[in-house]
């Protein structure tokens, strides 16, 4: 995600527009499938943070205050080469990015809050990769891997697993349906944004500025919600020590590695590979939050361990 500040995924040019509309991407899978991993892996700790959040603190403003005041400081990170993204870029790609943008904190942070934080961020993110699939179908007509398909149908049979598995613990939420529903929900938006992103890296614009720029826009809705809704998440020493938290980490910093990842990968294969992050907020729910994982919960781990290495480890050429 970068522009001229020569991170991968950079144009070298002040993001000005290929000649090709949609090159492909860099064929450095594997370095494009870390910097994701290492996102979605940072990604895997707002659950368990957000648990630490004030009483009375809501999941809409958890999400407001993540992906609106950490929209700011990725705009502020690039804010002239993501200005002219917004003004040279597709109009059509910039905001609907920005509603997935607007969409996915709002829903997924909620959904943890009524379905717990393993089941809601395994629903979130497991149903996005078959979203993500459907928006290259239908605006591109690619065709996917038999390689993506056993990755991606491993990883989500994991995730329903884990959803299967945490889903008669009353600790693990006090709404569980209206939860997962919630999930589907942030699962479209997050796979809509991470597209939208990836039309617009491959279209010339570096990988950083395309972030600031789509968060920016994002961040013009979601603070006014965050000014509705986060009297009780900003009025205390320990409520802004948490918002600080998941603004900078796993908002700006992770969405920095996942800007460059994208740069060099599809949006299907970011999308699958974003699957760690459930693995991780599972783990952490169980090891810090105190929610139960049934036994069979570690077999739906250990298959989405197995598709996102089918989508990492690179094959040996003969």
């Amino acid at each position: 995600m970068t522009s001229s500040s020569g991170l991968p995924g950079s144009t070298g040019a002040g993001d000005a527009p290929a000649s090709s509309p949609l090159p492909s991407p860099a064929p450095r899978l594997a370095g494009g499938a870390w910097l994701v991993l290492a996102a979605a892996g940072l990604w895997g700790t707002t659950g368990t943070a957000a648990t630490l959040a004030p009483e009375g603190a809501s999941g809409l403003a958890l999400g407001a205050a993540t992906m609106g005041i950490g929209g700011l400081l990725t705009v502020a990170l690039a804010w002239r080469s993501a200005w002219a993204v917004v003004r040279r870029g597709s109009p059509l790609w910039s905001l609907c990015g920005a509603a997935g943008i607007v969409v996915y904190p709002l829903a997924f942070y909620t959904s943890m809050a009524w379905a717990g934080v393993a089941v809601g961020t395994v629903v979130s993110i497991g149903s996005a990769p078959v979203f993500a699939a459907l928006l290259e179908r239908c605006c591109e007509g690619l065709s996917l891997s038999r390689r993506w398909w056993a990755a991606t149908v491993a990883a989500g049979l994991g995730c329903a697993v884990l959803t299967l598995a945490g889903g008669g613990d009353a600790v693990s939420g006090e709404r569980p349906t209206a939860g997962v529903v919630l999930g589907v929900v942030a699962g479209a938006g997050y796979a809509g944004y991470s597209y939208c992103a990836s039309r617009l890296i491959r279209g010339g614009h570096g990988a950083r500025a395309t972030m600031g720029a789509l968060f920016g826009l994002g961040a013009l809705v979601l603070l006014p919600v965050l000014a509705v809704t986060g009297g009780p998440l900003l009025g205390s020493a320990r409520g802004l020590a948490v918002t600080g938290y998941l603004a900078v980490v796993p908002m700006c910093l992770a969405y920095l590695l996942f800007g460059a990842g994208l740069a060099r990968v599809r949006a299907s294969t970011a999308v699958t590979l974003s699957l760690f992050e459930p693995l991780v907020a599972a783990v952490l729910a169980v090891a810090v939050v105190g929610e139960r994982l049934a036994p069979v919960g570690w077999c739906g781990v250990a298959l989405v361990v197995a598709g996102l290495a089918a989508l990492t480890v690179r094959r040996r050429r003969r």
